[in-house]
């Protein structure tokens, strides 16, 4: 028998100021283009519900489920480094939060879903594209193991949009463990509200880290961990080439997770000033940028909360800048990790960073691939005569003499060859969304109805650390003919 979600809305408890309470704008006729089932089973939601005439209606917000608070969330936020006092939800609506059956809560959030009073003269709808987008990545950064938003499910509304030309327009149903950023606490420390940032400070501290919620300097606790949860995650990042294209401050998420898959993308050949975004025309946002971009959005963080870590304002100043010191060590530290385990050392020697550092030269100086370059070496730490790591650089001579310092440095741990290259090929990704493929789905699908190379993208990369002949092409670089160079954020 199929059966709705079961909701509630903790946030819609929190004062009226924190949100405008409103309904999905209905659409059209809405069209299940794609359904999360793994999602939806481990979220505890019936996927032939989804399937339903009242699952679709959920799903497209032409009808609110029981249980369920509707309403739009109110942040601010700092955008390429300039301060907007007021942003907020102008095309997504919170419906609630469902609990899993492993106990965890999970916000339901529907992108797309019509004008909200946070819109700023926008319509308040998502075309096809950014939804197909938004997907893909989200979801294929979830099987590569990266904190992550979801996509549950994604929506065509039959009513057309209109941005540059005029578009097919489409519902994201997207999954969370909050909707909350950096730039919510911005927007009351802008308004000076104290009472406020009480509030979501301990909201924030029960939802995602409740060990400190007896914490006695509560404010700190939660920096703290924010700083810890963001230094990861941008490790995680940079660990597979990834670039998310606008870290502002409402764009961070202070769950640790990534949010916002706007004009993103993964790099193809290495090279750290790497820009996607074709609005960040100072590279802001590159590749390169991140760890830093990452730390001042945590500064503006720590700003937020000073009037709670102390009354005086030196002292506060003074935890926080002891807070914030840790973000560069702990980033180097999870960075270190993550790269010593894609060049399959288990232990760890002073001399490694430098490996780790000269390979990144040397493949940024050869123009080579990221992520085959890294897959290769899997395949050469069990063979050491497979040639598919030396056809990446265009100076073969060049990887030669690096890969020979780096097969003296594994003769130092006693580790069987095949266990290494296992090792690994978990830690480097065989498939990644290149931009090229996601512009080629996103295309089919918006110009011809023709969603199965969508479909075949996603299907590929629920398992990117896998190798097999049937999704050999999705693993090949792009042709200069096929590179795309500029992404757009969709809005």
């Amino acid at each position: 028998m199929t059966q709705p979600p079961i909701f509630q809305n903790t946030y819609a408890t929190l004062p009226e100021r924190f949100f405008a309470r409103l309904a999905p704008t209905p659409v059209a006729a809405p069209r299940l283009i794609a359904l999360n089932r793994p999602l939806a089973h481990a979220l505890g939601l019936d996927p032939h519900w989804l399937e339903s005439p009242d699952g679709l209606a959920f799903l497209s917000g032409n009808a609110v489920p029981t249980g369920a608070s509707p309403l739009a969330q109110a942040y601010a936020g700092h955008q390429f480094g300039h301060f907007n006092p007021q942003l907020g939800d102008g095309r997504a609506n919170l419906l609630g939060e469902i609990s899993t059956p492993d106990g965890r809560q999970r916000d339901i959030q529907l992108k797309g879903s019509g004008r909200t009073p946070f819109s700023r003269n926008g319509d308040g709808r998502a075309a096809l594209g950014p939804v197909l987008r938004e997907y893909i990545v989200s979801e294929a950064m979830h099987a590569l193991g990266i904190p992550t938003t979801r996509a549950l499910a994604a929506i065509s509304t039959g009513e057309p949009v209109l941005r540059e030309t005029v578009l097919p327009g489409a519902i994201l149903t997207r999954i969370a463990s909050s909707h909350i950023r950096v730039g919510t606490f911005q927007y009351f420390a802008a308004r000076q509200d104290t009472e406020a940032l009480e509030t979501l400070t301990q909201y924030a501290l029960d939802r995602h880290y409740p060990a400190q919620h007896n914490n006695e300097n509560p404010a700190l606790a939660l920096l703290n961990a924010v700083i810890a949860a963001q230094s990861s995650l941008i490790a995680q990042w940079m660990g597979i080439g990834f670039i998310h294209g606008v870290m502002n401050t409402d764009n961070s998420a202070i769950s640790g997770e990534t949010i916002d898959y706007g004009p993103c993308a993964f790099m193809d050949r290495y090279n750290p000033a790497t820009v996607f975004s074709f609005i960040d025309e100072n590279g802001r946002y590159a590749y390169q940028n991140q760890p830093s971009i990452a730390l001042w959005n945590l500064t503006r963080l720590a700003e937020a909360l000073l009037p709670l870590i102390d009354p005086n304002e030196n002292t506060a100043i003074e935890y926080a800048q002891t807070a914030l010191a840790k973000f560069e060590p702990s980033f180097q530290a999870h960075f270190l990790r993550i790269m010593r385990a894609k060049l399959g050392l288990l232990t760890k020697q002073d001399n490694d960073a430098a490996l780790i550092r000269a390979f990144l030269n040397l493949m940024h100086t050869n123009d080579a691939d990221f992520t085959r370059s890294f897959r290769a070496l899997s395949h050469l730490a069990e063979n050491p005569d497979d040639p598919r790591a030396q056809d990446e650089f265009t100076n073969p001579d060049t990887f030669r003499d690096w890969a020979e310092t780096w097969h003296t440095r594994l003769a130092q741990e006693t580790v069987s060859p095949h266990n290494r290259a296992a090792r690994m090929k978990a830690a480097n990704p065989a498939l990644i969304p290149r931009n090229h493929q996601i512009e080629a789905a996103i295309k089919a699908a918006v110009s011809h109805n023709d969603f199965h190379p969508f479909e075949r993208l996603t299907t590929a990369l629920a398992t990117p650390y896998t190798e097999t002949q049937d999704f050999a092409d999705l693993a090949l670089p792009p042709t200069p003919e096929e590179r795309v160079t500029n992404t757009f954020c969709g809005t």
